[in-house]
């Protein structure tokens, strides 16, 4: 894989700020809780065994499944996960060393006698453990409950980001390739097809992006400034995840803010000590407090996070690539990080972005105004303006004083426990598949439940996925999806099976309620379950193309097509009632509302989100120096609301070091999904069609990235793209 795949794959966010992308959200350091799936509530345990009951046979330990596995010529495994700082050290380490010998063998093969199995297939297969390695290192960085855990991960994360880099520049390991390519390009080859083919293109074009093809001087400043920026971005990344902010509230300032979340927080000296960084404290400020002053508070603060820390990081991370790019042939970072995926390049990305930026001009300036007057009649100011931290209160109000609807009341409609269940029973019936949850023996904090998945039709087991779901202190702060093991046809021809996990952050239960969650939350978790499903419905020969290692402004749109799911009253209907009194659902009336007000709103939140696009596109499609701070905070104030004075938001934003030249994937792939949807809601069976989710799990979920993306989607569609839907969904007419 690529160095850029490498550096996702440790940072495990290249489909983690997916279901919450347009919100931003983010969630860290309250203390989790220990309650299963099955304990929560009385109603909640009745879905949750409904969901359990579905196994297959008496299979109830891993050693059963994995000999029941073996029938089928599929490999399970889960992870084993290191103890103490020393076997994360001795893991790593020995990895290291085990994939240099590796190398070290390929390297010195004779070039005359070179073929596909022995260069690029065989490179799938010595970085194969080293990638699960790292996989495992990513994910503990962010979930132990120790924080020597996650300092000893963390460390030897740089050691694999350093030692990626210098494999990635190997002239031996490159040597056999090229010779592999100009025998086959020669004719003396037999011909490729299909995913062969794939893998040996792209093997070869990401040599070439690499540098590889350069003379030696070049090739190792190129080396020098890869590993320069992969420990800048570490260091960027670890600042963010140990940033701990807390700031402190009166009750007075708080007014307006629901009691039941002030309920959960402990007054020190009669103060409300709450944290920016956790997404609940955030929101709760945010969208409820009558308080301009204390709004204000909480944005300046948010918008503060590692600001001291990462605005020099940032600056030098910016400054490194703005030197890589021209060394490999491309005029900006931009331009070589977008060349693999569908946009292709920056000026493309740049124009799909302003061309919603200017559509949504009308509309958003509309919906400002409504929340101009709306704080003109609050405060008797005439001239009254909405500033960024006012937008989210506005927004608040305006859906309950004109669309009577009310997040925080309907959260009594979506008990966590029963929303996973739902959750369940509704991937499993489209997708032909079946949920078991499993005793794994070890989990990594008490309440991470562990799941088997097997195909309904055939009983062929499909792997594993871990749910961890309430935030605690040093646990990563978003909500996500991580692969552990990928997706991968061994050598002797059986299918290793992958493993994923799931890392959200929902309110935990609290006194007699279960864990209650918002509607905007349930499209969360519907959109991170359906990454975890895209790795494991993969079938494809190379890990190379497992999953979601598809062009990166693709990947969330599988996911972003599924939150189309919580908006159907037949489906809410499944799953979604009030914990007090469970034939009580959700008035469809109600839903309707909350759909005239989502589109009553949605010019403002997807302006916001545009945003960050234009700023991380500005950011690197400029050549010299540039104050990284003005660049960012001068596009929000451009194309959404400026931000507080004195503030760097792109010091707290994790996507920089994963999603960099990639934040417009969001709007992209959202216009994509939007069709996808289309084909759903246009079949006899509405979302729940059986026959249009197997083509969706066969020709999207299946297929991963071992053919070019536009042959899937268009296999899918049965007909070309169109962007009328996405359109329609954001009342731009086209």
């Amino acid at each position: 894989m690529s160095i850029s795949q490498f550096h996702a794959r440790l940072r495990c966010v290249a489909v983690a700020a997916a279901g919450a992308a347009l919100a931003a959200v983010t969630v860290a350091g309250c203390a989790s809780t220990s309650d299963s799936y099955s304990q929560s509530s009385t109603n909640t345990a009745s879905s949750s065994s409904r969901t359990a009951s579905i196994a297959t046979g008496d299979l109830r330990t891993i050693s059963d499944l994995q000999r029941y596995a073996a029938r089928h010529r599929v490999v399970l495994s889960l992870p084993e996960f290191e103890q103490s700082p020393r076997a994360i050290e001795r893991s790593v380490q020995g990895m290291i060393r085990e994939t240099d010998a590796k190398l070290d063998r390929f390297g010195k093969q004779n070039i005359d006698r070179v073929t596909f199995k022995s260069t690029i297939a065989a490179l799938d297969d010595i970085y194969y453990p080293m990638n699960n390695v790292a996989n495992r290192m990513g994910l503990m960085s962010q979930t132990q409950t120790d924080k020597t855990m996650r300092e000893a991960c963390i460390g030897q994360i740089k050691e694999l980001n350093d030692w990626y880099v210098a494999a990635s520049y190997r002239m031996d390991v490159y040597g056999a390739c090229k010779a592999f390519d100009e025998s086959y390009q020669a004719g003396r080859q037999p011909k490729l097809f299909g995913e062969d083919l794939k893998l040996y293109k792209d093997a070869m074009r990401d040599f070439n992006r690499a540098g590889l093809h350069l003379d030696a001087t070049t090739r190792g400043q190129v080396e020098a400034l890869q590993k320069e920026l992969a420990s800048l971005s570490t260091d960027f990344d670890t600042n963010i995840t140990n940033a701990q902010v807390e700031i402190a509230f009166t009750k007075d300032e708080l007014a307006g803010v629901p009691e039941s979340f002030l309920s959960q927080i402990e007054p020190v000296e009669g103060d409300y000590m709450l944290k920016p960084t956790v997404i609940t404290h955030f929101l709760a400020v945010m969208q409820n407090a009558k308080s301009e002053t204390a709004r204000k508070k909480m944005k300046t603060a948010r918008y503060s996070v590692a600001q001291d820390e990462n605005t020099p990081i940032l600056q030098d991370i910016v400054r490194v690539r703005g030197e890589i790019a021209p060394l490999l042939g491309y005029n900006t970072w931009a331009d070589y990080r977008i060349e693999p995926k569908m946009a292709k390049t920056g000026e493309a990305a740049k124009a799909f972005e302003w061309d919603l930026v200017n559509g949504l001009q009308p509309k958003f300036e509309d919906e400002i105004e409504t929340y101009r007057k709306m704080k003109v009649a609050d405060t008797g100011d005439a001239n009254a303006k909405i500033e960024i931290w006012d937008w989210r209160y506005y927004d608040n109000q305006l859906k309950k004083s004109k669309y009577s609807v009310d997040a925080e009341k309907l959260r009594v409609y979506f008990p966590l426990d029963n929303c996973i269940a739902g959750m369940f029973e509704i991937y499993q019936e489209i997708f032909g598949l079946k949920f078991e949850q499993i005793d794994p023996g070890y989990t990594w904090f008490e309440g991470v439940t562990c799941w088997y998945v097997t195909d309904a039709a055939t009983d062929s087991p499909m792997g594993f996925f871990y749910l961890d779901m309430f935030p605690r202190e040093g646990k990563y702060n978003h909500f996500a999806h991580f692969s552990i093991i990928d997706e991968k046809q061994m050598s002797n021809g059986r299918r290793q099976r992958p493993v994923s996990s799931l890392v959200c952050n929902f309110t935990p239960p609290a006194d007699d309620k279960p864990s209650l969650i918002t509607h905007d939350e349930l499209e969360t978790l519907f959109h991170e379950f359906g990454h975890a499903m895209h790795a494991i419905m993969t079938e494809t020969k190379y890990a190379q193309f497992a999953g979601t290692s598809v062009p990166r402004d693709f990947v969330e749109a599988p996911s972003q097509m599924l939150e189309a799911w919580v908006w159907d009253p037949a489906v809410l209907d499944r799953f979604a009632a009030d914990y007090r009194n469970p034939n009580k659902k959700i008035d469809r009336k109600v839903l309707k509302r909350m759909k005239e007000a989502k589109l009553a709103t949605v010019a403002t939140m997807y302006r916001r989100q545009l945003c960050f696009g234009v700023a991380d596109l500005n950011l690197h499609m400029q050549s010299g120096y540039q104050d990284v701070t003005e660049v960012c905070n001068d596009a929000l104030a451009e194309v959404f609301l400026a931000p507080p004075a004195g503030t760097n938001f792109a010091a707290y934003w994790g996507h920089l070091t994963g999603y960099d030249a990639g934040y417009y994937g969001y709007a992209w792939a959202d216009s994509i999904a939007a069709d996808m949807a289309s084909v759903f809601e246009k079949s006899p069976g509405g979302l729940m069609d059986k026959n249009i989710g197997m083509r969706l799990r066969e020709e999207i979920y299946a297929t991963g990235g071992s053919r070019e993306i536009d042959i899937s989607i268009k296999a899918f569609l049965q007909r070309e793209r169109s962007i009328q839907p996405f359109l329609e969904g954001l009342g731009i007419e086209d």
